[in-house]
């Protein structure tokens, strides 16, 4: 099994920055609950609250496809959050085995 490394880039669209800021802390709790999850955290860059990261790993692809799918995901994620993007990258690695 491959687990895998997760890293979003968020560039929040101007005014929607204190509405994205205050969901990611509902997104990232609901998704460290998820059975296959191993992290989740959001991070805001310093001096630019436009610019979010998030670093995510699961313990499959599977299970980052389930994260995708989830009720919170779709809800939060594509329901709320995402509209308020600019743009959005995400880029998945997997995780070498130790």
């Amino acid at each position: 099994m491959t687990a895998l490394q997760v890293i979003a880039y968020y560039s929040i669209a101007p005014g929607n920055e204190k509405a994205v800021i205050d969901l990611l802390p509902q997104l990232a709790e609901a998704s460290r609950t998820e059975p296959g999850n191993l992290s989740y955290n959001a991070y805001i860059q310093l001096g630019d609250e436009s610019e979010v990261v998030i670093l995510e790993q699961y313990e499959s692809p599977e299970a980052f496809a389930a994260h995708r799918e989830s009720e919170h995901f779709q809800r939060l994620g594509f329901g709320a959050i995402i509209p308020m993007l600019a743009n959005r990258r995400v880029e998945t690695f997997p995780i070498p085995a130790e």
